[in-house]
């Protein structure tokens, strides 16, 4: 890999985490996100009030400040005016009356002598007109009030605000009492406007530093909170990995300390608890391969004795009386079946110790297959669909111990006739069992369950009942017997589990099934070179001989 692939690859896994911290269900988002909302909120709402009230204040106060100086004009100005005037002084009453503080413009309304009407505005010709007084303003100025105790004058004063172009402005209007012209009033608005829009901008931008402020904390406290929690996922990962010796470095008295510390108990007490089952469980293998060993003397005595006498029984005119000869067959028979058991009882402790080793050879699989089924007379109950030249590097003895396993549990549990198939894979099918292949045996080979290159693929089929769907999971079970009506029988419960260990020390691997057509079917994967699996396959392990291998009877059916 070149450093430019390598700093991608950094770069992407970075990437990659960065993104995982931040996607959509992740805690640390949905607490940012729950913050900003918040302080979003807040800031909206405390920014609209703000802004609602500042605006009332200031257009109240610059309403208020241009309609007194409009009432005070008109009662100091166009009050003096007789009620029949002249344009010319009209006129000028308007022009004076624009000329104060408030700077607004001046509509009169008034009469000459001859009762025409007049129209006398502080901006001339184009300035302020009747036309941009609205309808409604100017029939509240004309109707006269009626008079009563809460009502001392026939007209009063009335303001509206209107838009003109996209520019605020007060409209407001009275008429003079006594009799007298008609004043109207027209103020922009638009400074105001212009510092409610700078009061509005101000409270936006204060609001995006509020959200922004509110997502730097909420990510501050996201991290404090959540530092603990990644922790605790770390050591629980790593725990579940086999690290019992795990523990968290606690600190501080809240919860997630508390959190912590249960944690810490909690590994503590785990980790103890292995202890003691590793413990009991070394002590159990222990015992079976002591014991085996120890049995292994008297049985070679016992062994002596019951071949002399089964010598006896085969030699015609011998001094056996007949009246024992069933019991003597029965000893002769147990004894067998007692080495058998001892020497699975050894194999099983093997593998569990991890001490057992492949003896690789180049292995024509056809002739194996011949040579298993010659040795035990099954040539007329077995058929073999084997070409010549498929050659695998194997161990003969551990081939020969799976392949007359699965076929005298075949002709023994099953039906005649039983065909074994022969087939190499690409390596395309997974070399894994399925669940109904049953649990798989402790210290099975990692690579049992891996895709590797060309496989073996060794199936032998039965015409019998086939395997009862409960029984199926368990078929590959040490000391598992389909019938619990029959707990003693020829086979141990040994000899399936025998040979998937010896499968999965390969780095192959065995299932079992029901045919569609009835009957059962295993399945033996193996790859066709198991040296590439296994650093020291050229090791040998001589002390177990052909026990192993001559039990066909061993298996859960």
């Amino acid at each position: 890999m070149t450093k430019e692939q390598g700093g991608s690859g950094g770069w992407t896994a970075g990437r990659k985490g960065v993104l995982s911290r931040w996607r959509f269900t992740s805690l640390r988002l949905r607490l940012v996100v729950v913050f900003a909302l918040v302080a979003l909120t807040a800031a909206v709402s405390a920014s609209g009030i703000a802004y609602w009230l500042n605006r009332e204040a200031v257009l109240t106060r610059a309403q208020d400040a241009v309609l007194r100086d409009f009432r005070q004009e008109m009662q100091n100005r166009a009050g003096t005016l007789p009620v029949h005037t002249t344009q010319d002084r009209l006129q000028h009453t308007a022009g004076q009356m624009a000329g104060s503080s408030q700077r607004f413009s001046v509509l009169l309304v008034g009469q000459d002598t001859d009762g025409r009407t007049m129209y006398a505005s502080s901006g001339g010709l184009s300035g302020f007109s009747l036309e941009d007084v609205p309808v409604s303003l100017r029939t509240a100025v004309d109707k006269a009030q009626s008079l009563s105790s809460s009502n001392k004058s026939p007209y009063h004063l009335y303001w509206q605000r209107i838009t003109v172009h996209g520019t605020p402005y007060l409209v407001a209007g009275t008429k003079v009492i006594g009799g007298g012209p008609t004043g109207y009033m027209l103020k922009s608005l638009e400074p105001e406007a212009k510092d409610l829009n700078s009061l509005a901008w101000s409270l936006g931008i204060a609001t995006a530093l509020a959200l922004v402020g509110a997502a730097l904390l909420a990510q501050a406290a996201a991290t404090t909170v959540l530092k603990p929690v990644h922790r605790l996922g770390v050591a629980a990962r790593r725990l579940g990995e086999g690290r019992l010796d795990t523990r968290l470095r606690v600190s501080g008295t809240d919860e997630l300390a508390d959190l912590s510390r249960t944690f810490n108990n909690a590994a503590a007490a785990l980790e103890k608890r292995v202890a003691d089952m590793a413990a009991r469980d070394e002590a159990s293998r222990r015992f079976v391969a002591d014991m085996s060993h120890e049995l292994r003397t008297p049985l070679t005595a016992i062994t002596a004795v019951t071949e002399v006498l089964e010598e006896e029984l085969e030699f015609e005119g011998g001094g056996i009386d007949p009246m024992i000869e069933p019991a003597v067959r029965l000893v002769v028979s147990e004894t067998r079946r007692l080495n058998d058991l001892v020497e699975n009882l050894m194999e099983v402790t093997r593998f569990d110790a991890g001490t057992a080793r492949l003896v690789l050879d180049d292995v024509d699989i056809a002739d194996q297959i011949t040579a298993c089924i010659d040795a035990r007379a099954w040539l007329d109950a077995v058929e073999l669909d084997a070409e010549r030249g498929i050659h695998a590097q194997l161990d003969p003895r551990r081939l020969d111990v799976i392949l007359a396993n699965l076929i005298g549990n075949a002709l023994k549990h099953g039906g005649s006739p039983v065909r074994v198939s022969v087939r190499v894979s690409d390596g395309g099918e997974p070399s894994g069992a399925p669940e109904s292949a049953g649990e798989r045996e402790p210290g099975a080979a990692p690579g049992a369950t891996a895709e590797q290159g060309a496989q073996i693929v060794i199936q032998v089929r039965d015409h019998g009942p086939g395997i009862p769907e409960d029984v199926l999971p368990h078929v590959f079970d040490r000391f598992y017997k389909a019938s619990a009506s029959r707990p003693r029988s020829e086979g141990s419960g040994l000899g399936l589990s025998i040979a998937l260990n010896n499968a999965h020390i390969h780095g192959g691997d065995i299932t079992a099934a029901n045919s569609p057509d009835g009957g059962a079917v295993f399945t033996l994967r193996l790859p066709r070179d198991a040296s590439a699996l296994t650093g020291d396959g050229a090791e040998g392990d001589g002390r177990h001989g052909a026990g192993a291998a001559g039990n066909a009877k061993g298996g859960a059916r």
